[in-house]
This record gives C-alpha cells, structure tokens and sequence, in this order.
C-alpha cells in the first residue's frame, strides 16, 4: 500500500532523456552561434579592458583626486569625500589597490550597462499595464534564481572570462532599477499629469519635464540598489575568471586563508558604501532640487 502515499514522479529515464535533449540543443546552438555572441560583445570588452588599464595605469593620486572630485560633486559632503578617499587609501596601503581597481572597472560597466537597459524597460513597462504583467515573472525568476545556474548556460556559450561575468552581474543586478523606474513613474500624480496634457505637452515632453524629473528619487533609489547587487556578484563572477577582489576571496575560501579573506571583504563592503553614501546624497540633491530647494 506505500504506492499510495508515494507522490506520482515521471521516470527517471524519460527525464535523462528530455534532459539530454535539451543539453544536447543547447550545446548546437553555443556551437553554430557562439562565436557570432562573442563578436557582438567584442567592443564591450574592448571598452572594459581600456577602463581597466586606464584605471591601473594611471598614478594612485591622480585616481584618487578624480574620484574625490566626483564623489564631492555628487554629494556636496566633506564627510562623504573624506571618508571615501580614506577609504581608498587603506586599501591601498594594504596591497589591494590592483584588484580594487579591476573591481572598480567591472562595477562601473555592469552598472552603465544595467541602467543603460534597465531605465527604457522601466519606462515601457509604465506606459503598459500588460507588459508589466509579462515582464514582472521574468523579473522575479532574475532576482530569485540562484546566481550560481546563470553561470551554467552563459559558461557553456561564452566560456570563462570578462563578458560571461559582466553579463551575469547585469542579469542579477539590473531587475530593481527596471522595477523603481516603472514604479517612480507611475507613482507620478495624476493632477500634475492631467497639468501638462492641458498645456499640450507632448508625450515626449511629458515624460523628460514631468515624469522623470518626480520618478527621479525612486529611480535613483532603484540605481543603488543596482550597484549593492553587482557589487554582490564580485565573488561569484570571480569563478568564471573575473579578476578583482572576488578572487583573493575565493582564494582565502578554498585555503582557509582568514585574514586575507576578511580584509578583501572589508575592501568590497568598503567600496560598497562610497558607492551607497555618494548614490544616496546625488538622489537628495536631485530632489531638492526638483523642489526648487538646491544649494
């Protein structure tokens, strides 16, 4: 009688056989199409590995005034400024400036990238109820699916290197910025909205002067949030041949090396929060500017 209690399963060779089929079509496309994929891609990883040079060719202090400079005018903080150069002094007086600056690189492209995609798909998925409902399960599957499959399928047609990592950084990190940008926008009041339509703005207009200036506050909101989950990812791309501080992480993880495992975490957390701090204050900024309140 333990037949049934027992939940009914298909058998085990007509799913070995479903899933050889699969693997074995996936392996024909990666086959005919791979190297296609990999042209296409070519000058993105032409672009990262000049900003990588870029960034470990230039002198430290030059690097380091650069984004001093940047992080203050974002911010307009003393604070802010101060502590992220501090920051970025600790981490290289301990060895780690090379791979922070690979990191660096990686973080900058997927994030520009992410956006890039991310703010139209956001904004088309506002102007439609239905395609928000298309989307939304895709986004979910994104945000939830262990990153460790996505390797999977983008190792099997790319192989090991920069572009399989940057392109799984941009699928886990790019669904809160599509999200907060369709958010931002349809949170918009309808009065204002209803104010442009009977001035004759056109849609054009509407959506650069009305929408996305007041959308702006979640949309960088939803651009954090990008940059905390790419910088999420820098261990995990470090497996597919990635360099920066993911793979002296890996290296501690596999040899049981503790402190060189706890100061390359500290340096991620570390960029983790100039990046959060800097993000944060440009998003107050903008909007109080919007409010017509700005220094």
């Amino acid at each position: 009688m333990d037949w049934l209690w027992a939940f009914p399963q298909i058998e085990p060779r007509v799913l070995r056989e479903i899933a050889r089929a699969i693997d074995g079509q996936y392996r024909a496309f990666s086959r005919s199409y791979g190297t296609t994929i990999e042209a296409i891609f070519r000058p993105l990883l032409d672009f990262l590995l000049w900003f990588e040079q870029l960034l470990l060719g230039a002198p430290w202090w030059l690097v380091l005034a650069v984004f001093g400079t940047i992080i203050w005018f974002s911010s307009r903080s003393r604070a802010i400024t101060l502590g992220a150069l501090v920051a970025f002094v600790l981490i290289g007086l301990l060895g780690m400036w090379d791979d922070a600056m690979r990191t660096l690189a990686v973080i900058l492209v997927c994030t520009l990238l992410a956006v890039a995609i991310g703010v139209p798909v956001g904004i088309a998925m506002s102007r439609s109820d239905r395609l928000q409902a298309t989307l939304n399960p895709v986004l979910d599957v994104m945000q939830t699916m262990p990153s460790f499959v996505y390797l999977i399928p983008i190792v099997m047609l790319l192989g090991i290197g920069l572009i399989p990592g940057v392109i799984v950084v941009v699928v886990y990190a790019m669904p809160p910025v599509i999200r907060l940008t369709n958010l931002g926008i349809r949170l918009v009041d309808k009065e204002t909205l209803e104010a442009a339509d009977a001035f004759g703005s056109s849609p054009w207009a509407k959506l650069t002067e009305v929408q996305l200036p007041l959308a702006l506050p979640t949309i960088m909101a939803g651009i954090n949030q990008t940059i905390m989950m790419a910088l999420a990812m820098v261990v995990v791309a470090s497996l597919i041949g990635v360099r920066g501080l993911g793979q002296p992480v890996l290296q501690a993880i596999t040899n049981q090396y503790f402190t060189q495992g706890l100061l390359n975490g500290l340096a991620i957390v570390a960029i983790a929060i100039v990046f959060d701090r800097t993000s944060q204050a440009l998003g107050r900024r903008l909007q109080r500017r919007e409010g017509g309140s700005d220094e």
